[in-house]
């Protein structure tokens, strides 16, 4: 801990002394998704964190949810004002891999992950298991084959702008395999309706116009610690959970490339990770020394972890959106 803070101090170090050659505060600019940056989220309280350590001005900018994200950085190319990106996951990573628009993190930190890592290009920040998310004491399907025989209606994201959209694609796909489009012809009429982003099918949850959401395991943990509210569960499914784990990573032609690697640091230290379990309501890649808060012990624990590589997992996403798009329109 000691080196890694030293390493720390030094990248800041060299930050600030480039801020006070240009005789100007710098601007760290970071995409992420919207529900990053929420009030209840956990970018106001990483902005303040950082900013007391950088003399910079850390400016994250909302694009959707996470999937919008890599399509927004494709579309803007050499043009982006992006410094980092924060939001992709392993379902992404190989696509963005090939855009060649980012460079090494540089930081080398003991991950409290449930896989091994080692992509030099993309580090990790958070983890969790999909999950849908209903109302404690409903009838709780076992598997998608409950679900799909229930009367249980759901709100899921679309897998073309939403990580756990597309997750519950190679979710089903790890699951079934060439199933896959069996169980979303299964599948359509419990369907309420498609939404752009997590925040918004949640929202539709909560209302009450579905009876659950795709969600993750960890997100009863929100409402049991921050409302006192035990009504929302996550269910647990037999045929296992896909994990998601959450990255980010430098652009190659970041104009503050000594900034935008003291934040890929403070992003694997206490002041960015000791805020993930109860504003992101995920996991934090590197488990705090106080451990995690009370009532995470509540949270079912998946039995399997479901997860393609990354390079396996571009090679689904066009044939999973293809099969979803079909079993919908019919």
């Amino acid at each position: 801990m000691k080196t890694h803070l030293t390493h720390v101090a030094g990248l800041l170090f060299a930050a600030t002394a480039a801020q006070a050659e240009s005789h100007a505060t710098p601007v760290l600019t970071i995409y992420t998704y919207d529900s990053f940056v929420t009030d209840w989220g956990p970018g106001p309280l990483v902005e303040a964190g950082f900013e007391e350590t950088c003399a910079c001005d850390l400016e994250f900018v909302g694009h959707g949810d996470g999937a919008a994200l890599l399509a927004r950085l494709m579309l803007e190319g050499p043009r982006t004002e992006a410094d980092i990106v924060l939001g992709l996951d392993t379902n992404l990573t190989a696509a963005a891999a090939e855009t060649g628009m980012f460079t090494s993190h540089g930081v080398t930190a003991a991950l409290d992950l449930p896989i091994a890592w080692d992509d030099q290009t993309f580090l990790p920040y958070d983890w969790g298991y999909f999950a849908f998310v209903g109302n404690a004491g409903e009838p709780a399907p076992a598997n998608f084959e409950d679900l799909a025989a229930s009367d249980v209606s759901i709100v899921i994201q679309d897998p073309r702008s939403s990580t756990p959209g597309l997750g519950l694609l190679l979710w089903i796909e790890a699951a079934y395999g060439e199933r896959a489009p069996e169980i979303w012809e299964a599948l359509a009429d419990n369907i309420v309706t498609v939404t752009p982003g997590w925040s918004e099918a949640y929202g539709l949850f909560l209302e009450g116009e579905a009876d659950a959401v795709l969600s993750y395991t960890t997100s009863p943990a929100y409402h049991l610690i921050a409302e006192e509210d035990d009504s929302k569960v996550a269910w647990a499914f037999d045929e296992g959970h896909y994990l998601q784990v959450e990255v980010a990573g430098i652009l190659e032609g970041t104009d503050q490339p000594d900034l935008a690697a003291a934040f890929m640091a403070f992003m694997v230290s206490p002041g960015f990770q000791d805020v993930i379990a109860t504003a992101n309501w995920m996991y934090p890649a590197v488990t705090p020394e106080a451990g995690l808060p009370g009532g995470f012990e509540t949270l079912i624990t998946p039995d399997l972890a479901l997860l393609m590589s990354s390079e396996d997992a571009a090679a689904a996403r066009g044939p999973a959106i293809d099969a979803w798009q079909a079993a919908l329109t019919q």
